[in-house]
């Protein structure tokens, strides 16, 4: 099988701002999924006019830096025609974007329309499949020329469209494809259904044995002291840190999206949440997106909460 690539623009682009347009059929909602995976905020199927109107408004927000991707195609029909004047408007307006081109030979669109059994947007009452197609290249011709990236998806899987689109926009590290969670949880609340990775470090010696540290947490210093700093646990961490440094790198290649990891002790409050916030750093260090959450710390501190009011009324009898 051949990818076939083309930069038909060397220059250019912007990634904060990707116009994904192209033959229907090509895969465009594929790409989308691609770009949100890659933290795009992503809208299907805008009419050209509002292009504008969008950037304004994300300039306008708390998160104007989020990177945007925007499908605009001949689903909008006359809307789309005045897609090549906003393009030129935006450059006016010193404005850089990336525009991709997603393109398939026409008996690929062809036996995709029939399989989808969906009609060619740019199909007229007595029209084939084929002559809608004819009508949209010739619709979309300049365009494919202006466009910085074409990518031809007639040999392509959507998986394999996926990972081009990552080689192209998730800059040098494709690691940025991949969302990791990990959290915290115990055991005797019930298991970890939707991990992928499910770590038990019961094993370790439990801080909740002294009556010091049982009412804190992982998350205060006392008690992550006495989980990190033990021979047991820095034998563990080194291993458990050169299984990551083997499995992660798997999941990118394999184009995973994203990846669940389960930190697991009795209780969920003291050693798998110290365990799992120096998991999620070390994964920071090595450059994936990593949000760590603690599914049972909330039950432990309800319990401590129902404790504190237990003793303050037995002082106040």
């Amino acid at each position: 099988m051949v990818v076939m690539q083309e930069d038909v623009r060397e220059a250019g682009g912007s990634n904060d701002l990707v116009i994904v347009t192209g033959m229907s059929g090509a895969g465009r909602t594929e790409a989308m999924h691609a770009f949100e995976d890659l933290g795009y905020f992503c809208i299907d199927n805008l009419p050209a006019s509002l292009i504008p109107q969008l950037i304004d408004t994300a300039r306008g927000t708390r998160e104007r830096s989020r990177k945007l991707a925007v499908v605009c195609d001949a689903r909008n029909k006359d809307f789309f025609a005045d897609l090549k004047g906003e393009l030129s408007g935006l450059a006016a307006r010193g404005i850089a974007y990336r525009m991709v081109f997603l393109d398939a030979d026409d008996d690929k669109l062809v036996a995709r329309y029939k399989a989808s059994r969906r009609r060619h947007p740019l199909c007229e009452e007595g029209m084939t499949i084929a002559q809608g197609i004819a009508a949209e290249r010739a619709l979309l011709y300049d365009l494919r020329n202006d466009a910085h990236d074409v990518i031809d998806t007639s040999e392509l899987l959507p998986m394999q469209l996926r990972t081009r689109i990552r080689e192209l926009f998730a800059g040098d590290d494709d690691r940025e494809g991949l969302a990791v969670t990990v959290y915290s949880f115990g055991f005797k609340h019930g298991a970890a259904l939707d991990a992928d990775i499910v770590m038990d470090v019961r094993f370790l010696p439990n801080p909740y044995y002294d009556p010091a540290l049982r009412p804190l947490t992982g998350l205060d210093a006392p008690v992550r002291d006495f989980v990190m700093y033990r021979d047991e646990t820095v034998a563990f961490l080194k291993r458990w840190r050169e299984l990551l440094d083997v499995v992660m790198p798997g999941y990118v290649k394999e184009g995973k999206q994203q990846l669940a990891i389960a930190v697991g002790c009795t209780g969920g409050q003291h050693r798998s949440v110290a365990l799992a916030e120096s998991t999620g750093d070390y994964l920071k260090t090595r450059g994936y997106r990593v949000s760590v959450t603690h599914r049972d710390l909330p039950l432990a501190e309800s319990v401590r909460s129902a404790l504190h009011a237990d003793e303050a009324d037995g002082g106040a009898e």
